[in-house]
């Protein structure tokens, strides 16, 4: 989770440095340090954005100051930071306390380098491989502060490594009021032009000194002296041990300097050892791997094996942290491994801080695992502890609740309830995800005006971010949408050219599917709507998308393919029904079934009829053999063979061949010889030309658990939509009921008929 509150960041710096090489004899020509704005753990920008308005953090370095080439000595050319920078580099460092007072009970105050950070208090061991500011040493003052420096201008041509490794060690002493002093001074920055120049004769514990050291005072994450440090300890991988490298990548991380050089090598060690890993080396790997983003997973997967050994040790706040890694690592945990971590926490949720909550909801998010026991203790804290929860925090949990398709409506209450008195703390990205979460469950709250009106007054506050993030505003527009609520004129912007041009340059997700489906939405919903429109282009390339991933989806299901093929044999053909998008937008397939005042199923389907087959017709008349079998039907009344045409079904001839012989639809009554017989001569003698309109038009879906809320039949947002949208475009829904036709799956095929009949011409009529 990321941080919303920019002052409690560090601010880093750009450095401009000529390119050099360096060796025991060479030393750095010169380097020119500036600002920069980027801040500690290269988050997206979005991350840092108006949490907290009247917050502003200013630059620090004027412009004449930024490229101005600095010199140590007239003998040397040196290395020396900017008062200013170094000013403000010590008051936000990571190592210092927070750079600035906050009201303890601002539940909006989040830090995402600290707060992730706290498990490593629950351990003694973690003491062996990770930073800890407070650690012991003895004070420097500021005399001896100054003689230090005062020997590295006189003895520099004379300092052994050691004694360079030792004078950083202490001059990390210090008091943090005399950082700023330090870091400017042109001393200090020979001492580490020493420290590059003699970087290969430093030994490994001599380079985590140093590296310590750093942090301490707060170098810029940025400065090119790091990347010889980097390249130093990537040399010295395989001469350290677990202890130390954890150690190295921790100091690195609290540097807030991405090295990927040096983890890439790290990870190859690591997957020789792994096995040596003890369980707080594991938990601190597991934090390391989620803070820097990117790791094999080849790698992942042994450590989820090593969690699963250690997982009755783990504490609460340990099982946060390895949810976290893993979700912002993007690995996934099996299913048995996160059922464990579940029963975990529901043996003590009472004493699970909220933030390692937030964090074991992303996994069982990202996971779809359906922890039922979880998710219900979840439902009975979660109320009280979202007042005193941040935005981020309750976007997090709401989310997961959408994800996992589980309403709760206590919890969702909580949250609309919350959200409107402070709704000026969220991100862009915070108002899309909550409101995509209540559209997505189909749920209003109680205050449901106030919420909604509140979340749309944030959208027109908000648009300047919502222009760097275009993927944001669809999703609160599709959100807003699926629960009913359409601002105008933020869809209208939304689908003006110049956004939609935006949204496909700008935005790293594919969009073309959001667009077409508030489009879509728009053109139903929207009747007296005169605002922008997606061009025929973009609407013909988003119906493709979405065809070709529905079709796909549909014929991969046996339960469907059983279904239409059933349909058409009752039906009379494939020409009586169709498998298409009638609104395409809403993302998913249909059969579309049309039935005319008598009731009786209609030839529609023109392109289940071959050309050729459609001329024949036209030609000659298709009458119906009076055979001995027949007659007797119609005389007696019913059938001895009532099914023969299913039995060459299954036998393996067609349903429907209109040259040799024309199937019989079973409409009206299943037994029904005369209405057989008439939906016959509907087929044989009435080419699809000339078929009379629909009196009645079905819309038949076949629906799965997963367009459902959790353990209910309440649909979600996207399918409750389009059926509103099927409703006012004059279609019936049949549903076809997952919790119906699985289980009639293993019943004889004559169950199944009767099923479907009831249906088509029953239900609801």
């Amino acid at each position: 989770m990321a941080a919303t509150l920019k002052l409690l960041q560090p601010l880093g710096y750009r450095v401009f440095c000529t390119p050099f090489a360096y060796s025991a004899t060479q030393s750095v020509a010169y380097w020119n340090v500036g600002n920069c704005t980027r801040h500690r753990g290269h988050d997206p920008p979005e991350h840092s954005s108006l949490c907290h308005p009247a917050n502003k953090v200013e630059d620090i370095c004027s412009t004449s100051s930024s490229r101005r080439i600095l010199t140590a000595s007239s003998a040397l050319p040196g290395l020396e930071f900017s008062r200013a920078s170094a000013s403000k580099a010590s008051t936000l460092k990571p190592g210092s306390p927070r750079a600035m007072k906050v009201d303890e009970e601002d539940v909006e105050v989040f830090d995402s380098f600290e707060d992730p950070r706290v498990f490593l208090q629950l351990r003694p061991e973690y003491q062996l491989h990770s930073y800890n500011r407070s650690e012991p040493c003895q004070p420097l003052s500021v005399s001896e502060g100054e003689l230090i420096l005062h020997k590295v201008t006189v003895y520099q041509d004379n300092l052994q490594p050691q004694i360079i490794a030792d004078y950083f060690c202490k001059l990390r002493s210090m008091p943090a009021e005399q950082h700023p002093v330090l870091l400017s001074s042109a001393s200090f920055s020979l001492l580490c032009q020493l420290s590059v120049k003699n970087i290969q004769l430093f030994d490994a514990l001599d380079l985590i000194s140093i590296l310590k050291a750093f942090v301490s005072l707060g170098i810029p994450h940025s400065h090119s002296m790091l990347d010889v440090y980097e390249t130093r300890f990537c040399h010295k991988v395989w001469e350290m041990s677990l202890d130390q490298l954890l150690l190295v990548a921790d100091l690195w991380r609290c540097l807030g300097r991405r090295v990927p050089r040096f983890l890439k090598i790290f990870f190859s060690y690591l997957n020789l050892r792994w096995k040596d890993l003890s369980l707080s080396q594991l938990i601190h790997l597991i934090y390391i791997i989620g803070e820097n983003r990117q790791v094999p997973q080849d790698l992942m997967q042994k450590l989820e094996s090593l969690t699963l050994k250690y997982i009755d040790f783990i504490n609460l706040e340990e099982a946060g942290t390895i949810c976290l890694g893993f979700f912002k690592s993007s690995s996934s945990l099996s299913e048995f491994v996160m059922r464990k971590i579940g029963d975990l926490a529901c043996a003590d949720m009472q004493h699970l801080s909220s933030y390692a909550l937030v964090n074991i909801l992303k996994m069982f998010r990202f996971t779809h695992v359906d922890h039922v026991n979880f998710m219900k203790q979840f439902g009975q804290i979660a109320p009280q502890r979202i007042p005193s929860l941040g935005v981020q925090g309750v976007m997090h949990l709401t989310l997961a609740c959408s994800a996992l398709r589980i309403l709760d409506e206590g919890v969702m209450n909580a949250v609309a309830a919350s959200l409107p008195p402070r709704v000026t703390y969220c991100r862009s990205k915070d108002v899309a995800k909550i409101l995509w979460s209540f559209g997505t469950l189909n749920y209003k709250p109680p205050n449901a005006e106030e919420f909604y009106s509140r979340l749309i007054n944030e959208i027109h506050r908000k648009m300047p971010e919502f222009n760097r993030y275009p993927e944001h505003l669809l999703t609160c527009l599709l959100g807003l949408a699926f629960s009913e609520y359409f601002p105008l004129g933020l869809i209208n912007f939304a689908l003006s050219p110049g956004f939609v041009r935006l949204a496909q340059e700008r935005s790293k997700f594919e969009l073309t599917k959001e667009l077409y489906t508030l489009d879509g939405t728009v053109g139903v919903e929207c009747p007296d709507y005169r605002g922008s429109r997606l061009s025929s282009h973009l609407q013909q390339e988003g119906l493709e998308i979405l065809w070709n991933l529905a079709r796909k989806d549909m014929s991969s299901k046996p339960e469907f393919l059983e279904a239409l093929f059933l349909l058409e044999t009752m039906l009379g053909g494939p020409q009586y029904i169709k498998h298409h998008m009638i609104l395409p937008h809403t993302r998913s397939s249909d059969l579309e079934v049309q039935l005319d005042v008598n009731m009786k199923p209609l030839p529609f389907n023109r392109e289940a009829i071959p050309t050729e087959d459609v001329a024949k017709l036209r030609l000659k008349h298709v009458g119906v053999s009076l055979t001995d079998d027949l007659m007797n039907q119609l005389l007696k009344g019913k059938s001895g063979r009532p099914f023969q045409g299913e039995i060459e079904s299954e036998s393996g001839q067609q349903p429907m061949n209109l040259e040799k012989k024309a199937a019989i639809p079973l409409g009206g009554s299943l037994y029904n010889v005369e209405d057989r017989l008439g939906a016959m001569e509907v087929a044989g003698l009435c080419p699809p030309a000339c078929v009379q309109a629909p009196q009645v038009k079905l819309a038949i879906q076949l629906t799965n658990k997963n367009q459902y809320c959790y353990g209910s039949r309440n649909l979600l947002g996207l399918h409750n939509m389009k059926r509103r949208q099927l409703n006012r475009l004059g279609y019936r829904v049949v549903e076809l009921s997952h919790w119906e036709w699985l289980p009639l799956l293993k019943r004889t095929r004559l169950e199944k008929l009767a099923f479907l009949h009831e249906k088509v011409f029953t239900s609801d009529l």
